[in-house]
């Protein structure tokens, strides 16, 4: 399975690469498309696990101003 993450970015908040750091320090990998990151599970991996790392997600990027989207396929 893999986690894909939609970032949009707002003009007051955190810089582009400041972010793409943050993502990267999570084990994201940036990509081109119609997602701007993905995270490789290796694995099949149940619901909660999905919530746990959303909410790892959501702290590492709180207070940057930016939004997101997460799909896991």
């Amino acid at each position: 399975m893999k986690t894909y993450l939609l970032v949009w970015f707002s003009s007051e908040g955190a810089r582009p690469s400041e972010i793409n750091q943050r993502l990267l320090s999570l084990g994201f990998k940036s990509m081109q498309g119609t997602y701007d990151f993905v995270y490789d599970w290796n694995s099949n991996v149940d619901i909660d696990k999905i919530f746990e790392f959303g909410d790892k997600v959501y702290l590492s990027l709180q207070g940057s101003g930016v939004m997101f989207k997460m799909e896991t396929m």
